[in-house]
């Protein structure tokens, strides 16, 4: 598996869970949409008053799960930054062709935007005979 195709199967996903850890050191899961660059970064929005946006400012360690309907998924661990000033822009342009009513919810008073990069990632397929597995570091 090459990066070009785990880039091709995050793409081919617009629903992910997030999990991030509170202040308090339990975890918490939420379903987002995402967008993804060529660098294997996944993009995503929130809303400042959601206890995920709350988690990754204070603890920017996060995971997510792509493709949850079949066999085949993708673990992926990363750093989330929050999105602003200039460098938003060309992530912007990425996560607005993915979600058409991106710029609708860009006006909305507590609207903010996480880039995650990524550390780890493990694509499985079990629908395979034997499995296949494989894991990237970054």
């Amino acid at each position: 598996m090459t990066t070009k195709e785990l880039f091709a199967f995050i793409q081919e996903h617009k629903l992910a869970v997030l999990s991030s850890v509170n202040s308090k050191g339990a975890p918490e899961s939420a379903l987002v949409g995402i967008a993804v660059t060529q660098e294997l970064e996944i993009i995503f929005d929130t809303v400042r008053t959601s206890r995920k946006y709350a988690n990754l400012i204070g603890n920017n360690k996060t995971a997510f799960v792509v493709g949850t309907t079949s066999e085949k998924t993708l673990q992926f661990e990363g750093e989330a930054s929050e999105l602003t000033g200039g460098t938003f822009k060309s992530y912007k342009a990425i996560y607005f062709a993915a979600w058409p009513d991106g710029p609708a919810r860009e006006n909305w008073p507590t609207i903010s935007y996480f880039v995650v990069k990524p550390k780890w990632i493990r694509y499985s397929d079990y629908g395979e005979t034997p499995a296949f597995v494989q894991e990237f570091l970054f």
